[in-house]
């Protein structure tokens, strides 16, 4: 690492010095849903993910956040997953079977989901970078306060209803997607 970077060019003392030490790093997982018009949660993972942690996620922690959605809608709701390795582990897999018989999408699934394409899901699409953006609009001094910006973002999106239109644009970027012969279509939208 060069030490030597810093310069200060005065005609006059100016005090200054020089911090160091000032970038620790620091990260979390976050589990997110979004279901109809409805962000569930969202759930702060404490470790590195692993399919061990995950499905503990599923078997204790996954029901309680959807604890307001109505028992119709959970029993015909589908369960998305992204390509994280955590989630195709064999116990997890047999969870899903078991609790989303037929209804879950992802790697090994009765529904595969395209690798790549983020431009159809509407966590990737939409929830992501939304909470990015507002949780990076300045510093974050630690994970503590990483994880309160986390909520307050989410709190945000509820407060704004920013998930209004998310069924009717899922539909539009589907029919894009078949338009397009399954090539990327984010250029597409405007």
């Amino acid at each position: 690492m060069n030490m030597h970077n810093l310069h200060v060019w005065s005609d006059v003392n100016p005090h200054a010095t020089r911090p160091i030490s000032f970038q620790h790093r620091f990260s979390v997982n976050v589990w997110a849903g979004i279901i109809d018009n409805n962000l569930i949660g969202p759930y702060i993972m404490e470790d590195r993910i692993n399919g061990a942690r995950y499905l503990n996620f599923l078997d204790n922690r996954l029901h309680i956040l959807l604890e307001d959605i109505p028992l119709h809608t959970r029993r015909q709701m589908w369960y998305q997953l992204n390509g994280a390795p955590a989630h195709f582990t064999r116990p997890v897999c047999q969870w899903l079977h078991q609790h989303f018989p037929a209804r879950w999408i992802g790697r090994g699934g009765p529904v595969s989901w395209p690798p790549r394409s983020p431009d159809l899901t509407p966590l990737d699409f939409f929830l992501w970078g939304c909470m990015k953006e507002m949780v990076n609009n300045s510093v974050i001094e630690n994970r503590d306060h990483l994880v309160r910006r986390i909520h307050e973002a989410a709190a945000h999106i509820r407060q704004r209803k920013l998930c209004d239109n998310l069924k009717h644009e899922v539909l539009v970027r589907a029919e894009l997607c078949l338009c397009n012969r399954g090539a990327h279509i984010e250029h597409l939208l405007q």
